[in-house]
């Protein structure tokens, strides 16, 4: 089964599960989609993006398995 945002109901990418456990909980169990994420930290969606692809260039293990 899909995760969805738990926000706005859309359908979640790998990466976006990954960034929502890495900012928000690691052991969290419903997550945000980019856009809803960016929203609750008040910054824009480039700026979730631009983390996403910093922690993929560190290894950052939770986006190990995680699509794009």
């Amino acid at each position: 089964m899909t995760e969805r945002c738990r926000q706005c109901g859309r359908p979640l990418t790998g990466d976006e599960v990954a960034v929502s456990k890495k900012l928000i909980n690691r052991g969290a169990t419903s997550f945000l989609c980019v856009a809803c994420l960016a929203a609750h930290f008040q910054v824009t969606p480039a700026d979730i993006q631009e983390r996403i692809a910093y922690f993929k260039s560190i290894g950052c293990t939770l986006f190990h398995s995680a699509d794009t």
